[in-house]
C-alpha cells in the first residue's frame, strides 16, 4: 500500500478515461479538464471503461508518480456525475477505493476465491 498523506486532497475524475494515457497526458487532463495543478500535491484518480483498472497521479514534492491497479474480479466503485466533473474524497476513502471496497459504504465487495 502506498502511503498517501492524510491531508492530501483526492479527486476522482468523472467518467471513463483512455487507459493508454501516460503520466504527461493525464497531467494535461488534470490541468485542462479539471482546472487543477497536477504538481500541487493533490491526488487524481482515473478509471478505465471496463471499470477494473485505475490510474492514480500524484506529485509528492519530489516528482510526479503514476500508479496503476487492476482488480482480478469486480469493478472499482466510481461516482456518477451527469457533467463528468471530478468528485473530491478523503484519503481514507481513497484507501477503500484502492482495495476494491465501496468507499461510500465501506465493506468488502469481492474477495478472490483462489490464487490461480
Amino acid at each position: 500500500m502506498i502511503a498517501f498523506p492524510a491531508a492530501a486532497k483526492v479527486w476522482i475524475a468523472g467518467g471513463a478515461t483512455d487507459m493508454r494515457c501516460g503520466m504527461n497526458s493525464l497531467a494535461l487532463k488534470v490541468q485542462q479538464g479539471l482546472g487543477r495543478d497536477p504538481h500541487g500535491g493533490e491526488i487524481f484518480c482515473f478509471r478505465g471503461r471496463k471499470g477494473d483498472l485505475i490510474k492514480v497521479l500524484w506529485h509528492d514534492g519530489v516528482g510526479l508518480s503514476l500508479y496503476l491497479k487492476r482488480l482480478e474480479a469486480g469493478t472499482f466503485i466510481w461516482p456518477t456525475s451527469e457533467t463528468g466533473a471530478a468528485v473530491q474524497v478523503s484519503a481514507a476513502q481513497l484507501g477503500y477505493l484502492l482495495e476494491g471496497i465501496d468507499w461510500r459504504n465501506p465493506r468488502w465487495t469481492q474477495r478472490p476465491a483462489s490464487a490461480g
